[in-house]
């Protein structure tokens, strides 16, 4: 029998207003963003039922990496499990954080999120420098597809002077460093334009 994915949501209704609009990107600070998700309770959910279950928000680790001087931007063809992003492109790195990432009894909301964001890195990069670190630069959501109505984005960025020395794992398709300037080109799923819009 195949073990039941679970994984990590918070409901809708607890979180606050501006990160669950039809469109959301909200610069936040690290603490802020974990004060707000410990206080509104998390829980893990069957992920089956939760994929189809818009009253609760599965919280995404969202990881872009850029050149330090951000004019090259990583990114890469969806051909993942998630069906309905294929031959979408993506600048971001992620996945859903499993019960996994919180082994120790009562971890906290920020354990639990870190070492979901490095269990991510890790699966999706078969190399990277481990002192480019990762800076939490705000939140991203959507209602406007059918995954972005369950799902929300907790964006990350690393910065790199070395974008050589990053080798992509199978799941990262067609992995490559484009111009910044020139992402607009390429046919991007819904978060990867509002993360960039974070970013910028």
């Amino acid at each position: 029998m195949m073990a039941i994915e679970t994984v990590l949501c918070i409901e809708r209704k607890l979180l606050p207003d501006s990160w669950v609009q039809t469109r959301s990107i909200v610069p936040l600070g690290l603490d802020a963003f974990i004060e707000t998700c410990s206080v509104s309770g998390f829980e893990f959910l069957n992920r089956k039922e939760a994929e189809n279950n818009p009253e609760y928000k599965q919280i995404i680790p969202y990881i872009v990496l850029q050149t330090r001087d951000m004019k090259k931007t990583a990114l890469y063809n969806r051909q993942g499990s998630e069906k309905r992003l294929h031959d979408l492109w993506s600048v971001g790195i992620g996945g859903h954080i499993n019960p996994i990432d919180g082994e120790k009894e009562n971890a906290s909301f920020r354990e639990i999120l870190m070492a979901g964001m490095k269990r991510e890195l890790n699966e999706e990069l078969d190399k990277r420098p481990l002192d480019d670190l990762p800076d939490f630069l705000g939140v991203i959501s959507e209602d406007i597809t059918d995954v972005g109505k369950v799902h929300l984005g907790a964006v990350f960025r690393i910065l790199t002077e070395h974008p050589e020395k990053y080798l992509a794992g199978s799941e990262l398709f067609q992995f490559t460093w484009s111009e910044t300037g020139s992402l607009y080109k390429f046919n991007m799923e819904l978060w990867s334009s509002l993360a960039l819009e974070l970013l910028s």
